[in-house]
C-alpha cells in the first residue's frame, strides 16, 4: 500500500511538473491539496510522511475524526458543502474554507470566526459551468456577493473556487477554468479591501494538469493520490 501512494504522489509531481512547463509556471505557486475523504487515517499519515501538508476533506464529521489525530502541521481544507449549522464545529479544525456559496454562510463563518477571535480564510465557490447538481455563485453574482462578504471583519477572500464538471476528455473543462481565471484577474484589479485574490483552487484528479496550465494555485487531487474509493 505504501509504495502505491508513494508512486501517485511521484506521478502527480511529474504531471505538475510538466504542466508548469508547458505553461512557463513555477511549480512552487501551486499547491497540493490531497483529497482524504472517506480515506482510514494510516492512508493520511502515509501521505504526510511523504510530505504532504495540505488535506482536503468534504465533511465536517471526517475532519472532526481525523484533525486531533493528524500532527499539528497539517492543514484541513473543507472543500464539499458546508450547512451553516456545521459552522461552528468545523471552524478550529481548518485552515481554509473553500466551499462558500452564499452570503448566508460567509454572515455565519463571520459570526462564528467572531465569537473565537479567528481570521478564517474563505474561497468563494462559483459554478462556472451552471450544473444544477453543483452548489456556488453563478459567475455573474460573484461581485455582488463579495460588495458583502468584504465587509466581514474576520473573513478574509483569498479566492475563487470551482468544480468542474465530470469528463472524460480533461479538455472539455479548459474553458471552465479559463473562465474561472478571468474572473479571478478581474476581481484582483479592482484591489477590493479584504479580498485578496490569491488562490485560484480548480482541477481535481482527471483534470488537474489542464487547470495548472489554466492558471490553478490549488488543485484538489484524491484518487490520483490514494487510488480509487
Amino acid at each position: 500500500m505504501k509504495k502505491t501512494i508513494r508512486d501517485n504522489l511521484e506521478q502527480v509531481h511529474k504531471n505538475m511538473a510538466s504542466a508548469c512547463a508547458r505553461s512557463g509556471r513555477d511549480i512552487r505557486q501551486i499547491t497540493l491539496i490531497a483529497v482524504s475523504k472517506t480515506k482510514p487515517l494510516e492512508d493520511l499519515q502515509m501521505a504526510y510522511d511523504l510530505g504532504v501538508r495540505d488535506f482536503g476533506e468534504n465533511k465536517v464529521q471526517e475532519i472532526l475524526q481525523k484533525a486531533p489525530q493528524m500532527p499539528s502541521d497539517v492543514r484541513f481544507h473543507m472543500i464539499g458543502h458546508l450547512q451553516r449549522n456545521k459552522v461552528r464545529q468545523v471552524l478550529p479544525h481548518v485552515s481554509v474554507i473553500h466551499s462558500v456559496d452564499s452570503v448566508r454562510l460567509a454572515s455565519e463563518i463571520q459570526q462564528e470566526a467572531q465569537r473565537i477571535d479567528r481570521i478564517v480564510d474563505i474561497l468563494l465557490e462559483v459554478n462556472v459551468a451552471g450544473e444544477e447538481s453543483k452548489f456556488g455563485f453563478s459567475p455573474e453574482e460573484v461581485m455582488e456577493a463579495l460588495s458583502s462578504i468584504c465587509n466581514f471583519s474576520h473573513i478574509r477572500v483569498c479566492g475563487l473556487m470551482t468544480i468542474a464538471p465530470f469528463v472524460e476528455n480533461s479538455e472539455k473543462n479548459r474553458p471552465v477554468f479559463q473562465k474561472l481565471f478571468q474572473l479571478y484577474v478581474d476581481i484582483k484589479r479592482k484591489n477590493i479591501d479584504n479580498v485578496s485574490m490569491s488562490v485560484l483552487s480548480m482541477g481535481m484528479t482527471g483534470d488537474y494538469e489542464v487547470a495548472v496550465e489554466e492558471g490553478a494555485t490549488m488543485i484538489r487531487v484524491g484518487t490520483g493520490i490514494f487510488g480509487a474509493r
